[in-house]
């Protein structure tokens, strides 16, 4: 009678660490997180489509410095943006098989980010007007975690920024994106 408890026991344990290493190779299915950075402040959620791939969304504010040695206005600037990011979590698997750790999606990711800032509220130190613009880039990153509710994340990526007004005859520009983020995970 014993032995046949213990091999059940034994069949359970097995059969649940199956499940669980399973579900390790797949996104969380939903993270809240509030964001902050050298340049700036936001709030997002992070959905799982399918098992290795997601849709960010956030609200925010961005953050930069205008003027320099030709400028007489120097300052900083706020605005608020609105970004779409679908992710894709390319090495989330062989994390998870190397037993480290994949919470709240800890994993090297490419993403497209689509983002709207607008000009519909400016926070300066200075008078500036603001243009609205929207831009799309290629991004690449990594995610990982400081902890059970934090993470840092940060990337590199390139793309294109389309402005809504005309800047000195330009209605575009090459756009850069480098990020560095600490977050609180919900």
């Amino acid at each position: 009678m014993k032995l046949s408890k213990i091999i059940t026991l034994l069949f359970l344990l097995s059969f649940g660490t199956k499940s669980i290493s399973q579900n390790k190779e797949t996104l969380e299915k939903s993270i809240f997180v509030v964001e902050t950075g050298f340049l700036g402040f936001w709030v997002n959620n992070e959905t799982r489509l399918i098992s290795n791939l997601s849709l960010k969304s956030e609200l925010g504010l961005d953050a930069g410095f205008f003027g320099g040695a030709s400028d007489s206005k120097i300052g900083t600037v706020l605005v608020p943006i609105f970004a779409l990011e679908p992710r894709y979590y390319y090495n989330i698997g062989k994390r998870a098989r190397n037993n480290k750790t994949t919470s709240n999606n800890s994993a090297n990711f490419i993403a497209l980010n689509l983002k709207y800032q607008s000009d519909l509220f400016i926070i300066s130190n200075n008078n500036v007007d603001g243009i609205s613009n929207i831009s799309i880039i290629t991004k690449w990153s990594i995610r990982r975690n400081l902890g059970n509710h934090f993470h840092y994340e940060t990337g590199f990526g390139l793309g294109y920024r389309y402005f809504l007004e005309k800047i000195n005859s330009e209605k575009g520009e090459v756009a850069v994106d480098l990020h560095l983020r600490i977050g609180y995970n919900f």
